[in-house]
């Protein structure tokens, strides 16, 4: 069998692989999350989030609103070095973001299944 025929049956095994993960995968919401920031994030957004005082009071006076939280949360970076990840029974984690191109730092609380965000720091 001569090189060129090679290499013609492997891209065509090839691109019928493509076209069978892409109809298994069509529609499906698959992530990698594999890094610890990707994990906690992860984790904090797949679970029902409550609010402190502060940031009620927040809310309330309308200086930031839960859509614009949550969006900060999804694309926000975890900085493992002011949180407290081994804090018995819940986690605190610190996440910095930018709200309304403002950098701000969270303060989530991470609980089995809850997670409460402490504070907001502009």
């Amino acid at each position: 069998m001569k090189l060129i025929q090679r290499i013609g049956f492997y891209l065509g095994g090839f691109s019928i692989g493509l076209v069978i993960l892409a109809f298994f995968l069509n529609g499906k919401k698959a992530s990698c999350a594999y890094g610890p920031e990707a994990r906690v994030i992860k984790n904090i957004n797949t679970k029902t989030l409550l609010y402190s005082d502060n940031v009620d009071l927040l809310i309330s006076d309308r200086k930031v609103d839960s859509a614009t939280i949550k969006n900060a949360l999804l694309k926000g970076d975890v900085d493992f070095s002011m949180s407290n990840t081994r804090q018995k029974p819940c986690g605190i984690y610190t996440i910095e973001s930018y709200i309304d191109d403002k950098e701000v730092i969270l303060t989530v609380e991470n609980c089995d299944s809850i997670a409460t965000l402490q504070d907001i720091k502009w």
